[in-house]
């Protein structure tokens, strides 16, 4: 199974989401349920996590949290770890409990979050579960309407002040707004089969690919492609560095080499993540060999040519700043 894209830093929003094994149920009993939120209490005081909402339902479970400290994988790594062990125990089983790794798409931090809230506190009406929210023992909804101290833990204020800003009018915004059906563009978002990683704008998705610009090298992680640069950003990068038009760049005349034409082939092989047949197709080569052949040419330079070296250096360092002037 190939390693998730986990993007972490502090004050990251995380919609987290797990299965039990084969979908059997991870919750047989209302001691299961108990266990699970006390362990998701324990892991927000110890690890400085802020649980927003959640939603358990019997064969699996939805998470809304921010890492104020940055640090999603070790609070699931706790959360889960000791849900099973204290799971195993009680029902005299033993193995893994959950199908795999954890889902955590990162949401950003605006009207986004309330529609993964409102998501999460409707997961039992769309299961069957129950015919009205309040209803469900086992989701956060009852405590975004309640004044009662039980609730207090739950790190519910920000959201509800994204509603209204009065707070005597707090309660029923949010009781309007969780009535209300998702719109098309969240329930699309998750009838996907392959859930992507970010929910967000395009400004959001591009400081996260510039800032996590490095993860796009892990090829052992499939999702790190959205953080992956363009050929098209590659080859404008390429000719403002080297002050020259796409026209020049893309010549390939025999006998006479092109550099910088060398350095966005090879550029793009290393941070595009495309075949040699497909990175050709953008710089007008039909033969794949002729791809290969620039890449190669490029890495035996560079060992030998200092300048070369500082060429790629510069221009790798302009390729993970660029959008930030945007």
């Amino acid at each position: 199974m190939s390693r998730p894209l986990r993007i972490e830093y502090p004050g990251a929003w995380y919609h987290v989401m797990n299965r039990g094994r084969r979908r059997e149920d991870v919750f047989h009993t209302k001691e299961d349920y108990g266990a699970f939120l006390q362990i998701v209490k324990e892991t927000a005081q110890i690890w400085n996590l802020k649980v927003s909402a959640y939603s358990l339902l019997p064969n699996h479970y939805h998470l809304l949290v921010q890492t104020p400290e940055g640090n999603i994988s070790r609070c699931m790594r706790h959360i889960n770890g000791v849900y099973t062990q204290r799971f195993n125990r009680s029902h005299g089983t033993d193995g893994q409990l959950f199908r795999g790794r954890y889902k955590a798409v990162l949401v950003e931090g605006d009207s986004h979050l309330l529609e993964v809230m409102r998501y999460i506190h409707r997961n039992p009406l769309r299961a069957g579960l129950v015919d009205r929210l309040n209803d469900y023992l086992w989701s956060s909804h009852l405590g975004y309407h309640s004044l009662a101290k039980r609730w207090d833990w739950l790190h519910r204020d920000f959201l509800l002040g994204m509603l209204s800003p009065d707070t005597r009018h707090r309660r029923s915004k949010y009781l309007d707004f969780v009535t209300q059906d998702e719109p098309e563009e969240i329930t699309s978002f998750y009838a996907m089969k392959k859930l992507p990683s970010l929910m967000g704008g395009g400004t959001f998705s591009e400081w996260i690919k510039n800032k996590f610009y490095h993860l796009g090298l892990q090829q052992e992680v499939p999702e790190t492609q959205i953080l992956t640069r363009t050929p098209a950003e590659i080859i404008g990068q390429v000719c403002s560095y080297f002050d020259l038009d796409e026209v020049t760049l893309l010549q390939s005349r025999r006998g006479v080499e092109n550099v910088p034409r060398d350095v966005a082939i090879y550029l793009t092989r290393r941070y595009c993540r495309m075949s040699l047949a497909v990175i050709g197709e953008y710089f007008g080569l039909s033969n794949y060999s002729t791809v290969s052949s620039a890449v190669e040419r490029i890495k035996a330079r560079k060992n030998i040519d200092p300048g070369l070296r500082q060429d790629l250096e510069r221009i790798e360092l302009l390729l993970v700043k660029s959008q930030r002037q945007t």
